[in-house]
């Protein structure tokens, strides 16, 4: 196993990394609107903070060698419901390969946020 850890993206908020290559797989721990640059929330809406984790996705990728074409599965948490559709529209953007996912709505987040996601990729 491999940990993966760039400046680009958030540092781990807690005891875990943010991703580990295994075999030829990379296991991304959820990312959040946190902006890497200075350590806050980017946003208070649904389109700015879900363009922030796509972002801190791409950094975790591109450290591990892969990108959004080769992610196999994502998990995705809402803290609304009501904001799927919305969310659906930025995702479609980045994972233009349609990964399998799970989409799911959730009591809370870390650090209120409103969208949280997660992916497996191939590398």
């Amino acid at each position: 196993m491999r940990k993966i850890a760039t400046e680009k993206a958030p540092a781990a908020i807690g005891p875990y990394s943010q991703g580990i290559i295994s075999g030829n797989l990379l296991f991304a721990s959820g990312q959040i609107a946190i902006n890497p640059e200075n350590g806050q929330i980017d946003g208070t809406d649904i389109v700015t903070q879900t363009e922030r984790v796509m972002k801190n996705i791409g950094a975790l990728l591109a450290e591990a060698g892969t990108d959004y074409t080769r992610v196999v599965k994502t998990t995705c948490f809402l803290a609304d419901m009501n904001d799927f559709g919305t969310f659906n529209e930025i995702y479609g953007k980045y994972f233009t390969e349609k990964p399998a996912r799970s989409c799911v709505a959730v009591k809370a987040l870390p650090k209120n946020v409103l969208c949280e996601v997660e992916v497996i990729a191939e590398v």
